[in-house]
């Protein structure tokens, strides 16, 4: 059976937490910003929780 390698580009794109959360950033805010409002872009910047639907599927690619 072939080693398991974690998915490399979700490891730069998710911090985990001391409690084993997942934190990424909102998609949205990377270009066609002139469109975008300021309250909406505003409202995108930081990192959010991710969804328990979402944690299992990180999970899986982290290999946790």
């Amino acid at each position: 059976m072939p080693k398991f390698k974690p998915h490399s580009g979700m490891k730069k794109r998710v911090k985990v937490t001391g409690r084993g959360k997942y934190l990424a950033e909102p998609a949205g805010k990377r270009h066609l910003l002139e469109v975008k409002s300021s309250k909406r872009t505003r409202r995108l910047t930081g990192s959010v929780e991710l969804a328990p639907s979402e944690t299992r599927r990180v999970n899986k690619m982290l290999g946790r």
